[in-house]
């Protein structure tokens, strides 16, 4: 669905992605892990075009996205949660909602049921301001919003990142039911331990370039990683 060869891309001159070739099957829950800098925000806003490649091509279901407007990615069926959740903080939940479905504006009604039956917390929450809602509760708007324009792949950055553990754990058992619904996702994530139990397989990324790749359990289960990641 989602392939990558030999990517370059950087910002004002600094390059923080080398070489990086990876791919995603349809149906497939893929993670991107490494430490903190290592690109790994940079790979998702390359995905869907808000940061064009130096060098390399980058194909959803065999086309190209190189020369793509962002508006044209999404609806190619490319959603986007990014990092820190970017919500329309003054507009209700519900209005979140819709504005993720500006792509795909028919059956509102019946996406927004599937995305309440997904988060019925969310669904308690639809007339609140989505900037006064916890940190757990903007992500699943977040989410919710994305999975409004029906995306063929959702790309997730760091969906754990500045939430309590308590939290975490709640959110890591809703991406784990989103894929196992058939959406095929690729996320991001510093939480190396917690996402490896989620995805299927994983790629590996520390200061800009892809270093390892395999199932998931197999990368948990690697000496490298344990020692340098996981504090084994």
């Amino acid at each position: 669905m989602l392939s990558l060869e030999n990517v370059c891309a950087g910002y004002a001159g600094f390059q923080a992605l080398f070489d990086v070739s990876l791919e995603v099957k349809a149906g497939e829950s893929v993670a991107v892990i490494g430490p903190n800098g290592a690109g790994k925000t940079t790979l998702l806003r390359l995905i869907s075009k808000l940061v064009e490649p130096t060098q390399g091509g980058i194909s959803f279901q065999g086309r190209s996205l190189l020369g793509v407007a962002p508006h044209e990615v999404v609806a190619r069926g490319i959603a986007h949660v990014p990092e820190n959740r970017r919500l329309f903080p003054r507009l209700s939940a519900e209005e979140n909602l819709r504005m993720g479905a500006f792509v795909s504006r028919r059956d509102f009604a019946e996406k927004r049921e599937m995305v309440y039956g997904l988060f019925p917390r969310l669904k308690e929450k639809r007339r609140q301001a989505a900037g006064t809602l916890s940190g757990g509760e903007q992500q699943m708007c977040a989410i919710g919003r994305a999975l409004m324009s029906s995306p063929k792949l959702l790309l997730l950055d760091e969906p754990s990142a500045g939430l309590a553990p308590v939290v975490v754990q709640s959110i890591f058992a809703l991406v784990r039911r989103i894929c196992a619904q058939g959406y095929t996702v690729l996320i991001v994530e510093q939480n190396i331990r917690q996402v490896l139990k989620v995805v299927g397989r994983a790629y590996l990324l520390d200061a800009g370039r892809i270093v390892q790749s395999g199932a998931s359990a197999e990368l948990l289960a690697a000496p490298e990683i344990q020692k340098a990641y996981l504090g084994i």
